[in-house]
């Protein structure tokens, strides 16, 4: 990471995390793909260093860090597992924040220090069959009787829900009107709640080790003061977390753009080709410089809009922006990496088939790139 300004512990939590994908992680990610297992022995590890108490004070059991650092350590994760990076990114992003920005103090001193040590995760309920960002089209329902609140729904594609130190999941609910517009809360839902079931995984495209499942909701009943943050105000929360959840979306992009480039330059020397390296060529060298651009770019992108919002600035604008341009880089360096890598870049046991499989998905979720092209659009005050 020479020449990104990087402050000296900056650099070194860069080079550690990096270290441990390529010594711990990557040469357990084919077989992690191949199974679709997520290691909870990396997991554990990735706590052990401290990965998911980065962005978070010292007093609730975090590093004191901010998200930079997180972003750090995602792309360094990225490069090599894009599960495994999604498996922290979630459960920062998705598990933890929402506590730490919302929660009650009782609450953050109860459920933060398991989720900081990486001893427990959570997932976040958004999305619904026939609703994500259309949050009127919201259909689970919770409502109050007798002190508790009653859900009943069903939500997909929910990341760490369903692993072994999953300890709940956060789950956004119609629990009344506003002005004849539905009022959104979000509801802490512990596992193991009689009503609340954790169906059965995903048969995924990509990320096959991230551990990925539906939710449905039948008279699931948890305490009154199992509402996170003022009620009528979920979704409106989560759109805040939703965009600090670009950033690292965008770092991870980053380090799967990354990957693939290095996979593909070491190959391109390595491959001979009539008698002559393939890097020789320079249709193949122009490629290499394209996937080195996007890099480039990408991590520009993702790292002004983490300096931003570090800094307490607006970046709304920069975190789409981000999300939109590492997103594009990851899937078209997979792209090129496989056309390089010829017949063996349609192989899983070689890093950038994993790649091209995985990467579709960094241009769908946290908000598709139509999404982020529509909050740029208004950032212009043209939509």
């Amino acid at each position: 990471m020479d020449g990104y300004d990087l402050s000296d512990e900056e650099r070194e939590l860069a080079g550690l995390v990096r270290q441990f994908a390529d010594e711990v992680v990557a040469p357990q990610a084919y077989e992690a793909d191949r199974t679709k297992t997520l290691s909870m022995d990396v997991v554990a590890q990735m706590g052990e260093l401290g990965l998911f108490g980065l962005p978070f004070p010292e007093e609730y059991g975090g590093q004191g860090g901010d998200y930079f650092a997180l972003g750090l350590a995602i792309e360094a994760l990225g490069r090599v597992d894009q599960s495994i990076a999604i498996t922290l990114e979630a459960g920062v992003s998705l598990g933890a924040m929402p506590v730490f920005r919302f929660g009650t103090e009782e609450q953050k001193r109860e459920l933060l220090p398991d989720l900081l040590a990486g001893r427990a995760l959570a997932g976040f309920g958004l999305t619904e069959p026939e609703a994500g960002s259309d949050a009127g089209a919201t259909r689970t329902t919770a409502r109050l009787e007798a002190g508790e609140w009653v859900i009943d729904g069903a939500k997909q594609f929910i990341t760490n829900s369903g692993t072994p130190i999953t300890r709940f999941v956060t789950v956004t609910a119609v629990t009344g009107e506003q002005g004849g517009r539905k009022e959104i809360s979000t509801i802490i839902v512990p596992n193991r709640t009689p009503g609340f079931t954790v169906e059965a995984p995903y048969d995924k495209v990509g990320w096959h080790a991230s551990d990925t499942h539906p939710l449905t909701f039948r008279g699931a009943r948890v305490p009154e003061a199992n509402l996170l943050g003022e009620r009528g105000r979920g979704f409106a929360g989560f759109l805040h977390i939703l965009d600090e959840g670009r950033i690292a979306i965008a770092a991870l992009s980053t380090g799967a753009a990354e990957g693939c480039l290095e996979a593909a330059v070491d190959y391109a020397r390595q491959r001979t080709v009539f008698g002559e390296a393939l890097s020789t060529r320079q249709s193949i060298q122009f490629v290499l410089a394209r996937m080195r651009q996007r890099v480039h770019l990408a991590r520009l992108a993702w790292h002004h809009a983490a300096r931003l919002r570090d800094a307490g600035k607006p970046f709304k604008t920069e975190a789409a922006l981000a999300k939109l341009t590492a997103s594009d880089a990851a899937m078209d360096n997979a792209r090129d990496a496989t056309q390089i890598f010829g017949g063996n870049g349609f192989m899983n046991e070689y890093a950038v088939a994993r790649h091209y499989r995985d990467s579709k998905i960094l241009e769908i979720g946290e908000g598709t790139n139509e999404v982020q092209l529509l909050v740029v659009a208004r950032a212009l005050g043209v939509a």
